[in-house]
């Protein structure tokens, strides 16, 4: 046979329609006269993995011409595919990683978002793959690239992004199928039909006009300005103590306020400042005063610190009534349509005590064979926040928030604050680079349980290491490289390497 298929590869994740794509391309292959062939690869449930799709597409004339049927692939072959679609952009960088997107053959058709692997949000620091990056590989590679937002379009047509994908494959001509074929095989299915007729017609026309000249980088946010007048009299107070710090640190410091009275109350707030303002003192008598370095970067982590992840705030964010919206919003659940949110949770001995008063949380922690006893009721829970129940059940434990400042955890995260800003003001004077990089090494104490014990023991030996630091002149870079390693892996074991050669 003097002809060769027609070979087509899809990167999609779960949930995204893939399966749907492969099934309206095979019937579309056939309806114009081609033998089609699927066979698909399915990745690890939802985000961990993608479900490779290959479809290969052969003329039946000529097939007939030959008298034999034509021998197709079952899976893609690195340097020998004609298009890749990728639902999402570090799918497009996996296909590229693969061999199957090359210069000289492939048109490659991605959307330009990004839906986070578990990898890339459970990760330490900063674990998102940079997306100017993957930009720059996915230039680089294909001999045809159709770049641009497709779960944008899909939303804003109210679509799923299989059918954007298919308006996309249609405008770029790389398949030679009428559109008309096209659009027949989305009414056919009879499901979502107007929605997904106009995100195909949009995606078609974006693809006609080829790359969108999407480069990845994106437009720095304008500084916030700062009111003049609180929302409520009660509160200007705390307002015009933010207007009277310096205007560079204004902005982070009325955000910190902000969360600080949706984590507890204005009282709260009002501490923050209290804090906050410590810090302003030291910037005015410091040989750096004019950067505000030490203040922006301690304001910050403290407005972080102070609103620390635990039982009665997890419990507090997952009954918000705008919780129940976004979810409504993001599942496109129609008006009055019924819907439910489980809840999976796993609270700990620990958790449990440090929601406790003090005194009773420390009881429970020094007696084990109580706190074996308990942990035997501690494995996962279910909970469904759509029944009365369950909903109560958590909204009960986030209006514990009253009672916060009594707690075990509380009074233990107050502590380790308070000894944080008493080192960062003993540093100020001195070592005003080391005490920056100080204020900003919060960042490796966050989230609550496992995650929260594992950078706090990390946190600690950073800080162990403090005094020697302090008589290096290179200091603050050596704690800030220290912290690049603790956030490198959750074992602390590149952290323990890197101390072991200062």
């Amino acid at each position: 046979m003097a002809e060769r298929p027609i070979k087509l590869t899809i990167a999609a994740l779960g949930g995204q329609g893939g399966g749907v794509l492969a099934d309206w391309l095979i019937e579309i292959a056939e309806a114009e006269g081609y033998i089609a062939q699927s066979t698909s690869v399915p990745g690890v449930a939802q985000r961990t993995g993608a479900t490779i799709y290959y479809l290969e597409f052969f003329p039946r004339a000529a097939a007939e011409r030959a008298g034999r049927e034509p021998v197709m692939a079952l899976m893609p072959v690195p340097g020998d595919v004609d298009c890749v679609l990728a639902s999402e952009l570090a799918e497009a960088g996996r296909a590229i990683q693969r061999g199957l997107v090359t210069p000289d053959r492939t048109t490659l058709i991605s959307s330009t978002h990004r839906s986070f692997a578990i990898g890339e949000k459970s990760a330490m620091g900063q674990g998102a793959v940079d997306t100017e990056q993957l930009v720059d590989l996915v230039r680089s590679q294909a001999k045809r690239l159709v770049l641009f937002d497709m779960e944008e379009t899909a939303e804003r047509n109210q679509s799923i992004i299989s059918s954007v994908l298919l308006g996309a494959v249609c405008g770029s001509g790389v398949l030679p199928f009428r559109k008309q074929t096209f659009e027949d095989a989305v009414k056919k299915s009879g499901i979502a039909v107007k929605a997904n007729l106009a995100a195909f017609e949009d995606a078609c026309q974006r693809s006609q006009r080829g790359d969108s000249g999407f480069t990845g980088k994106t437009t720095p946010k304008l500084r916030q300005e700062v009111p003049a007048q609180a929302r409520t009299p009660a509160l200007q107070p705390l307002l015009d103590r933010v207007r009277r710090l310096p205007a560079a640190a204004q902005p982070i410091v009325l955000e910190g306020a902000r969360r600080a009275i949706d984590y507890q109350d204005p009282a709260y707030a009002a501490l923050f400042l209290d804090r906050v303002e410590r810090i302003a003192l030291l910037e005015e008598r410091s040989a750096d005063a004019g950067s505000y370095s030490l203040l922006e970067a301690t304001a910050r982590s403290l407005a972080l610190w102070m609103t620390f992840e635990d039982t009665i705030r997890v419990a507090d964010l997952k009954t918000r009534a705008s919780r129940f919206v976004r979810v409504r919003d993001e599942i496109r659940a129609d008006p009055g349509q019924l819907f439910g949110i489980t809840e999976f949770m796993k609270p700990r001995v620990e958790e449990i005590a440090g929601t406790l008063p003090a005194g009773l949380g420390r009881w429970l922690l020094g007696s084990p064979r109580l706190s074996g006893w308990l942990r035997r009721w501690t494995g996962g829970k279910q909970i469904r926040t759509g029944t009365i129940g369950g909903f109560l059940m958590l909204h009960t434990l986030g209006g514990f928030k009253r009672w916060r400042r009594s707690t075990l955890r509380f009074q233990e995260e107050n502590a380790r604050i308070e000894e944080w800003l008493g080192r960062i003001e003993r540093l100020a004077m001195d070592h005003y680079s080391l005490a920056v990089e100080l204020a900003r090494a919060q960042k490796l104490v966050k989230g609550y349980g496992e995650t929260h014990e594992r950078g706090w023991r990390n946190f600690t030996a950073l800080v162990d290491q403090l005094d020697f630091l302090a008589t290096r002149s290179d200091g603050a870079a050596l704690l800030s490289r220290l912290q690049d390693a603790a956030l490198a892996d959750e074992e602390g074991q590149a952290l323990a390497r890197e101390i072991a050669a200062l």
